[in-house]
């Protein structure tokens, strides 16, 4: 359900942005408000389940979510579905890391590998229904269902979930909620800054004074870290190589993947009058790459090395992002559009398994939890910054409803993809990661 929703308001943007009137900013914050506070406070719902209880913090984390979802669907202005987003993310920061939380400490040996191994094919399902979910239901009931659809879900958790999730004594942990703030803020005010400058220039005021605020409250967030005895994030983890790559890995394929997403649906609906299901139909092969990706990463990363991995899969996300910059008003969608977003998914997808293992994997098992918490963060903060960027560049293109910025947002993509490839040569460990089913990403 929380992967799902970062995917199925995608096919639904346009939509929206017919019924409420929302220009081009308030429809990129409708994605990137959901993903900026999933992950800038995951971490710290990781320590409020500590200091809570898992079982308490999950069961918190699906009332906000599930009445956020209802707020949501609901909206009849932008300010309220901003809002709403925001909430949901609020509650998807409380429920993911409680739910994994669960499930490691519910099953042990070969058993917690089997469970971590559902979870992840569970989530992977979650991102590819989403886009097909997305279209169905903004095409038949309307675009407000694919948020009313969680509250019958989150309504039937909220009864089962005490009866089946056994409590467990918390432990104690400190909350550092001024690191959690700064860090949310300080990416919060990059996104505003980046989306503000497709509509007023790099040079307008307020663009530079959200993202010189942004360095400053990362930088905040640097000394708060380092001065507090129990740290949302240990710094000292981004000293570790295999951390640093597989953090900067999940990055780039997060911002790829949402930025893939994003750009089509809204090229696809604005500029060539595809509907929600069609538009959902085209993704679903995208999404189904990605998860092949995924499959085939996970085979070759412990035979021909992380680095090997990387730099392949990040070369094959170059050229299906390369391909994309050939779409048009009047080429064909299925020739030019479906192939590059598949191979782009497929490389994608590989780059997700590297960036998992490589972080994971070649650090010792103490500090695998520790790892996943960084890895984690950076998978959300890429998403935001990912869409924040293509709207952007192609701000043109989505208020005029043509192709028009288009291809130059497709053509970053693809330049991205492959100086990312040239510096995973440098920046990516050789050696192969032992994969034991340590902790996972969502």
């Amino acid at each position: 359900m929380l992967v799902l929703d970062v995917t199925v308001v995608n096919v639904a943007l346009p939509d929206m942005a017919a019924d409420l009137r929302l220009d081009r900013a308030t429809l990129t914050w409708v994605v990137t408000a959901y993903t900026l506070c999933f992950g800038g406070l995951m971490l710290l719902g990781g320590r409020l389940a500590d200091a809570l209880g898992a079982r308490r913090t999950l069961l918190a984390g699906l009332i906000v979510f599930t009445a956020a979802s209802l707020v949501t669907g609901l909206a009849e202005n932008a300010p309220t579905l901003i809002g709403g987003r925001i909430a949901q993310g609020v509650g998807a920061a409380l429920l993911s890391p409680a739910a994994l939380a669960i499930v490691t400490t519910s099953f042990h040996g070969a058993e917690r590998n089997k469970a971590l191994g559902a979870w992840a094919a569970i989530g992977g399902t979650g991102s590819a229904a989403g886009v097909l979910l997305g279209g169905a239901l903004t095409a038949g009931p309307g675009w407000p269902w694919v948020f009313y659809i969680n509250v019958p879900i989150g309504l039937a958790l909220l009864v089962a979930l005490p009866a089946l999730v056994p409590a467990r004594a918390p432990r104690p942990a400190r909350l550092d909620v001024p690191g959690a703030v700064l860090v949310t803020a300080a990416t919060g005010s990059l996104i505003y800054g980046l989306v503000r400058a497709g509509d007023s220039g790099w040079s307008d005021p307020l663009t530079l004074l959200a993202l010189i605020g942004a360095v400053a409250m990362y930088g905040g967030f640097a000394v708060v870290e380092r001065s507090t005895p129990e740290p949302l994030m240990d710094l000292r983890m981004l000293t570790r190589r295999p951390v640093v790559a597989g953090s900067f890995l999940m990055l780039v394929a997060t911002a790829l993947l949402i930025a893939y997403f994003f750009l089509s649906s809204v090229y696809l609906q604005h500029a060539r009058g595809f509907g929600p299901l069609e538009t959902g139909l085209v993704f679903l092969p995208v999404a189904v790459a990605v998860g092949l990706g995924a499959h085939l990463g996970s085979r070759l990363v412990g035979r021909i090395g992380s680095r090997a991995c990387a730099v392949g899969a990040m070369a094959l996300a170059a050229a299906g992002s390369a391909s994309l910059t050939l779409v048009s008003q009047d080429t064909s969608v299925y020739l030019t559009l479906l192939p590059g977003l598949a191979v782009a998914s497929l490389g994608v997808g590989a780059v997700f398994v590297t960036a998992t293992t490589t972080a994971l994997a070649m650090v010792g098992h103490a500090e695998a939890g520790l790892a996943s918490g960084v890895v984690n963060t950076f998978h959300e903060v890429g998403g935001s910054v990912g869409v924040a960027v293509v709207s952007t560049v192609a701000a043109t293109g989505i208020t005029g409803g043509t192709s028009a910025g288009f291809t130059d947002a497709y053509t970053l993509l693809a330049v991205v993809a492959g100086v990312s490839a040239a510096l995973c040569l440098a920046l990516v460990p050789r050696g192969k990661p032992q994969l034991s089913g340590g902790p996972h990403v969502h």
